[in-house]
């Protein structure tokens, strides 16, 4: 069974690749290579023994998905990470993020429409929901107009992706994810962001390894218990592990609806302050941190109802904040020590 995964040199793709390469799936992976390194090959396979194919392929050049499609023709399903993901970078230039996020969806599912059937997994994100208004958040949670152009390319990619499948032969599942954070526990890949990181996790590690002279907390004034913004951080391994059981499930012909949509989270909220004291904890280190102004955009708080995600598609989150700080610190130095 081959199985596309895009953006599979990713921190999240990367992790996937390995646990669909666990499951038996053979893995072909795209990547532009524009966020990740080639390098990450070496890591997956160090952990599967099995070194997945790789096209390096940009997928806004339509010619060229053509004839991936055109050479792989036996690929059944795909797993699509391929997209530009920081918000602040979204606002400032929109027409990027339109044309990476928008215009590579349309061409996978203007491929794969052609097919008897196909599976296609969606890596969207609980931005979509905004500031929720009901804590834990459901998958019934209305969509709210989204607060960057980064997350408004998460709800039109759910949208056109809802409507390709309402008349075509492509089913598909929406895997909306909270906070993904950690590292493998081999410690042979993990995050690895380019330039001054977006997430709080790698900032804190890099602040722990001595890269960064110190972490930025951005408000202390929320209504939450310590004044500080709140979030469902899950381990990547969890996250990619959901992946390969949305697969199956359509694979299977499990699903109960042409689109399907789940949020992947731990369903536990935890502040800004929390993952800090985790990862003192885990790394036996004091972190040095200033508290900031609010940043603009940011929300108070947002963590999954996973209800959903335990009893219908049969998948759960095993590991723990502090397991996740922990391969997060061994990652980051294994990365510094090289």
């Amino acid at each position: 069974m081959k199985v596309l995964v895009t953006g599979g040199l990713g921190f999240i793709g990367s992790h996937t690749v390995v646990e669909l390469q666990n499951e038996g799936f053979e893995v072909v992976i795209i990547d532009n290579l524009s966020n990740s390194s080639e390098d990450v090959l070496k890591g997956i396979t160090a952990i599967t023994g099995k070194t997945p194919l790789f096209e390096k392929i940009d997928l806004r050049e339509k010619s060229d998905v053509r004839d991936f499609f055109k050479k792989h023709n036996d690929v059944t399903g795909v797993i699509h990470f391929a997209a530009s993901k920081a918000v602040g970078e979204s606002v400032e230039q929109p027409l990027l993020y339109y044309e990476n996020n928008i215009s590579s969806l349309v061409y996978l599912l203007q491929e794969l429409q052609q097919k008897p059937e196909a599976s296609f997994i969606f890596s969207s994100s609980c931005t979509v929901y905004g500031q929720a208004e009901k804590m834990p958040i459901t998958e019934d949670a209305p969509v709210q107009t989204a607060m960057s152009p980064y997350g408004n390319t998460k709800q039109i990619g759910e949208e056109i992706i809802t409507d390709t499948a309402k008349v075509t032969n492509i089913s598909a599942i929406l895997l909306r994810y909270f906070n993904p954070v950690g590292a493998h526990e081999s410690v042979q890949i993990g995050e690895l962001p380019l330039g001054v990181p977006q997430n709080l996790v790698p900032f804190i590690t890099q602040t722990g390894v001595g890269l960064r002279q110190e972490l930025s907390v951005f408000g202390n004034d929320y209504p939450t218990p310590d004044g500080t913004a709140v979030r469902d951080y899950i381990h990547v391994v969890d996250l990619a592990k959901a992946h390969v059981i949305a697969l199956q499930r359509l694979l299977n012909k499990k699903n109960l609806a042409k689109v399907e949509t789940f949020n992947l989270g731990t369903g536990k909220g935890s502040s800004v302050l929390e993952v800090i004291h985790s990862f003192e904890k885990v790394s036996g280190k004091n972190l040095p941190y200033k508290m900031m102004p609010r940043r603009e955009g940011d929300i108070t708080e947002a963590y999954a109802n996973t209800d959903k995600a335990n009893n219908v598609l049969g998948w759960k989150a095993e590991l723990s904040l502090d397991e996740a700080m922990a391969s997060a610190w061994k990652w980051e130095q294994k990365v510094r020590n090289k």
